[in-house]
């Protein structure tokens, strides 16, 4: 323990994975949600744009919410579990990363699965607030990927007001999910996330001509090839595989000391067997581990409009909280 058997049965049409992932991903719609923005600037002069919402009365609990690759703070993943957190009396800060918050950030480097450094600043920035005795942390996707491995990275070193972390879709092992998105089966999904990274990079290399050019642009024909010609060039990795080994959240997760917990869904198309951290929940007190059958990737559909892992959020933090 503690790995949990999971409850969640979803209607026979959201036994899809591949429905359950678009329906999430497109075709949800948030309603009834205001946020805030506040700009922050970073230790290295870059920006970031953090969206508040807030619970209906004054609270001194606050979760801050990480999205996946190429989101931000208005996916309907996002606003669905900001709305249904301040509901549960929080306030919440939806960030969005370097260049995801509808405009270009100021340096070469972006964002990425293992960039712990600027939520670090995020954590650091709420916390300097003195607003909140309970901080805690909800990532989706590589946003899942990045609270874990922050988790692992600061072991016992964390603020004393952070309590908790759930993460939903996360791929531990980021070779393996690469892996599974390069995949026949998943070629419309990698198709758009490239035309989303590539969108950026033209914008990027405006900026920075002499950093990348239109031929490094050209050559980018598959997700493995962005993080070879950019992602790697920008944040000090050798190639592609060197930042999937030192950016993956699996090897930390022995590290982490406060209750933490991950939802994998079985018929997650983009996750690999590694992305599966039945040892590592088995071995650490702290971590735990739901594997629903069904849920697709970041989808969990439910009545309501209240996904399955808001419901869980919820039921999780009362538990551990």
């Amino acid at each position: 323990m503690p790995i949990i058997p999971s409850k969640y049965q979803p209607s026979f049409l959201f036994k899809s994975g591949d429905l359950a992932t678009i329906y999430a991903g497109v075709l949800r719609k948030i309603d009834g949600i205001v946020q805030r923005r506040e700009r922050i600037t970073l230790p290295d002069g870059d920006f970031l744009d953090l969206d508040w919402s807030f619970a209906a009365e004054k609270t001194d609990k606050v979760a801050i919410l990480l999205h996946g690759l190429e989101g931000n703070a208005q996916r309907p993943y996002m606003t669905g579990s900001a709305k249904a957190l301040n509901n549960d009396g929080f306030d919440v800060c939806a960030v969005n990363y370097r260049g995801c918050s509808g405009e270009t950030n100021r340096l070469f480097r972006s964002y990425h699965s293992g960039a712990t450094e600027d939520l670090e600043a995020i954590v650091s920035h709420v916390v300097s607030k003195q607003i909140y005795t309970a901080i805690i942390l909800k990532g989706f996707s590589l946003g899942g990927n990045l609270a874990l491995r922050y988790l692992g990275e600061k072991g016992r070193d964390l603020p004393k007001e952070l309590k908790a972390t759930i993460a939903v879709s996360v791929p531990c092992d980021l070779h393996s999910s690469l892996k599974e998105l390069l995949k026949p089966r998943n070629f419309l999904y990698a198709k758009r996330f490239k035309k989303h990274l590539i969108e950026k990079l033209v914008l990027k290399q405006e900026l920075f001509p002499k950093k990348i050019t239109t031929a490094d642009i050209q050559n980018i024909k598959t997700l493995k090839d962005f993080d070879d010609i950019y992602t790697s060039r920008a944040h000090g990795f050798k190639d592609a595989l060197d930042y999937y080994k030192k950016c993956s959240c699996l090897p930390l997760l022995d590290n982490i000391v406060i209750p933490a917990l991950v939802i994998n869904a079985q018929n997650d198309s983009f996750l690999g067997p590694e992305c599966y951290p039945t040892e590592e929940a088995q071995k650490n007190p702290n971590l735990f581990l739901e594997i629903p059958k069904f849920g697709g990737h970041v989808g969990f559909y439910a009545s309501d409009n209240i996904t399955y892992t808001e419901k869980r959020t919820t039921i999780f933090l009362e538990e551990v909280l």
